[in-house]
């Protein structure tokens, strides 16, 4: 279907111009600034030097737009997301800029993106259609329009983009095999580091409050969760806004928070407070605008709760580059404001044979703001030695896209960031109340009941389960960016981030697209967030620690030593080297990316002066780790493959990327081919690769 959009939009066109002088040009100039970027490559220009764009749709979107209006296709109410035009660069990389400035800019655009709503409202009542909701902090509207109209309304000016309101579904022993158990006492004996004071909103199916695990105990000083709200809009028991009738979001908030008091299943932040916002259904499903909504009460209220971190342990497959993807959009909203968010990369990494499938990150995991986190299977045991890759986890390179001139460019970035626990973890098995008052399992143990991790146990409040998934490991994550916050309450997102990466542990045998810089190593990570001095410095090449880095960059976990990679991933490439941690890197300020230290100059990725500075070595591309220090690696793919040219190319390795094929390990796959929850992937990576894994309590 999509390898056949570029000849129906053609002939699209010239039906219209056939039948009425009134066509609109699909050509669309302007916005160049969206895309005047250093983290990708430079697009095609005009003679005038603007940027040219097809259209200002979703290309899926778009092509069902033209089949209905063509009557190719029913026409019918599509549910989208509509990108209010901006006049704040707060899509973009703002810049390092006082919390003053960055909160005067914010409420600005918000006036703005109120003035721009009603506007909308009238402007979609005229082509049939309405708004739904508005998200101010983030400059956008959800709303059902005439699919038929749709390109009708994308020619206002006050229209940025418009999506589909995409569904998003779940992408489905921590404190020892993580390394967080080593640093309970970094602050203090007597204040533990367990990610006090930090809240942590999950956007999820919710959270389960009375159970054992994921709920309060004052006496423990641990607050559990401190708020809830609903954002599906269908909850068949909203009066309960802590039940969770799927049972992922418990089960993602035990990886996170679990109780400290359950030594075995404790969470690696067991003292964080969590906010649960749901925004999948009963059935784990939900839609983009759900989560765009819990992204925008984040912002608002993210002094309220000290909402320092997000966790998103869901995802759609991406189509849209991320530069228009509304979802990523809205991340990327949220890290401007100064939430870290971590995101789970997906489920779809092999096809139902086994065999392993590159480009299928899910979005919004294909935003370069967001932590994005693949799964590991720790095969049940606390040492390192015999972690691998999850067969399932999704791989890089990232493969949204936007059409310039006609032709699919593709964001090939370099994902997942980095890989954590996922295979086979324990954590809340929940219940809730239904309608008549009885207590029913949640839908998804009641369906799959083998995920019961011990059948002997029916008390309510303290069963537990199985799963496994991306969506398992990005919660580990998220705990461990509240301990490093709770060391250093002053890190910006950019520089969690780097941590992060820089601690981590290379995996022998796997490439970066598949593991990023490595496996999370939580006690390196909360090390440095603790040396880091405590008055951020501003100025690139200002000395960033309070003492030196370690002799020895490693950490001892299950009895053996787990080096410290030192690399950080920059979307086409990754840097090395200890100046990474000893130096005030430009690119760790907020409003900017990672990336953007290393930016193209001509068909050239290289290192910009003003974002990096010290001895630091450049890898060009994504490299296969041979288990020891990430510069050690050999190149898989290079840089100028991913990002400097729209023909195909192929690796030495054979893989080859682009024109919308994917070609890796012999296993080819089209974009037209929806690898999404709910078909056999999905269903093996509920249940983990069957290996031995983490055991229940006697």
């Amino acid at each position: 279907m999509y390898n056949q959009f570029s000849f129906k939009q053609t002939f699209a066109t010239l039906v219209l111009f056939a039948l009425s002088i009134q066509m609109v040009s699909f050509t669309v100039f302007g916005q160049a600034a969206r895309f005047d970027r250093t983290d990708v490559a430079t697009d095609k220009q005009s003679d005038e030097g603007f940027e040219i764009r097809d259209s200002k749709i979703a290309p899926d979107l778009e092509e069902f737009a033209n089949e209905a209006f063509h009557n190719m296709r029913p026409d019918g109410m599509q549910r989208v997301i509509i990108q209010m035009k901006s006049d704040t660069p707060l899509n973009e990389s703002i810049g390092d800029m006082t919390e003053a400035a960055r909160d005067a800019m914010f409420e600005r655009d918000v006036q703005s993106n109120k003035d721009r709503k009603g506007i909308l409202v009238t402007d979609a009542a005229r082509v049939g259609g309405r708004i739904k909701k508005a998200y101010y902090n983030l400059g956008m509207v959800s709303a059902e329009l005439p699919l038929s109209r749709i390109r009708e309304l994308s020619e206002s000016e006050n229209v940025a983009y418009i999506s589909p309101d995409s569904d998003i579904a779940p992408t489905g022993h921590l404190e020892t095999t993580t390394g967080a158990g080593l640093v309970r006492s970094l602050i203090s004996t007597t204040t533990p580091l367990d990610g006090r004071g930090i809240g942590v909103a999950v956007l999820d199916s919710g959270v389960d409050g009375s159970h054992y695990l994921t709920g309060a105990a004052p006496g423990e000083n641990r607050p559990g969760v401190v708020f809830a709200k609903d954002f599906t809009m269908t909850c068949t028991y909203c009066w309960d806004t802590n039940n969770d009738l799927y049972g992922h979001g418990s089960h993602v908030a035990t990886m996170l928070a679990g109780r400290a008091s359950i030594t075995q299943y404790a969470g690696v932040a067991p003292n964080a407070s969590i906010l649960n916002l749901r925004v999948l259904d009963g059935s784990g499903r939900g839609s983009a605008s759900n989560l765009i909504a819990a992204i925008d009460w984040s912002i608002t209220n993210k002094a309220a709760y000290n909402i320092r971190v997000m966790n998103i342990s869901l995802g759609t497959p991406a189509r849209d580059s991320y530069l228009n993807d509304p979802m990523c959009l809205a991340v990327r909203r949220a890290v401007n404001a100064g939430i870290v968010v971590v995101a789970s990369a997906g489920n779809n990494g092999k096809d139902a044979a086994g065999s392993k499938l590159y480009g299928t990150i899910n979005s919004p995991g294909i935003e370069p703001s967001a932590i994005t986190v693949g799964a590991v299977n720790t095969f049940g045991t606390d040492y390192r030695s015999d972690d691998s890759v999850a067969t399932y986890s999704s791989k890089g390179p990232t493969r949204g896209y936007r059409t310039v001139s006609g032709v699919r460019k593709y964001d090939n970035l370099i994902k997942p960031d980095l890989v954590a626990p996922g295979n086979k973890l324990i954590g809340a098995f929940n219940t809730y109340r239904n309608a008549a008052g009885q207590t029913v399992s949640a839908n998804l143990p009641a369906a799959y009941p083998a995920l019961n991790a011990n059948p002997a146990v029916t008390d309510a409040w303290g069963r537990t389960m199985y799963l496994s998934g991306t969506s398992m490991a990005a919660p580990v994550v998220s705990g461990t960016v509240a301990l490093m916050l709770q060391a250093n309450p002053n890190l910006k997102p950019n520089l969690v981030k780097a941590i992060l990466m820089y601690s981590a542990q290379p995996l022998n045998g796997y490439n970066t697209f598949e593991q990023g810089a490595g496996e999370l190593n939580a006690d390196g990570a909360a090390r440095l967030a603790k040396l880091v001095k405590t008055t951020i410095p501003t100025t690139n090449g200002s000395a960033l620690l309070n003492s030196a880095l370690p002799t020895s960059q490693t950490s001892v976990i299950g009895g053996q030593t787990a080096l410290w990679g030192k690399g950080v991933i920059t979307n086409f490439g990754f840097l090395y080297g200890n100046d990474l941690m000893n130096k005030w890197q430009g690119m760790y300020a907020s409003g900017v990316l990672v990336g953007d230290g290393t930016p193209f100059v001509g068909d050239i990725l290289t290192r910009s002066t003003s974002k990096t500075s010290g001895t630091l070595s450049l890898y060009q591309g994504a490299i296969n780790n041979n288990g020891v220090l990430v510069g050690d690696g050999t190149l898989y793919l290079s840089s100028n493959a991913m990002a400097g040219v729209f023909t195909p190319y192929t690796n030495s390795q054979g893989v080859l990327v682009g024109d919308g094929v994917l070609v890796g390990d012999g296993v080819l796959v089209g974009d037209g081919v929806l690898v999404g929850d709910g078909n056999a992937t999905a269903t093996q990576a509920i249940f983990g690769d069957n290996t031995t894994c983490m055991q229940p309590t006697p």
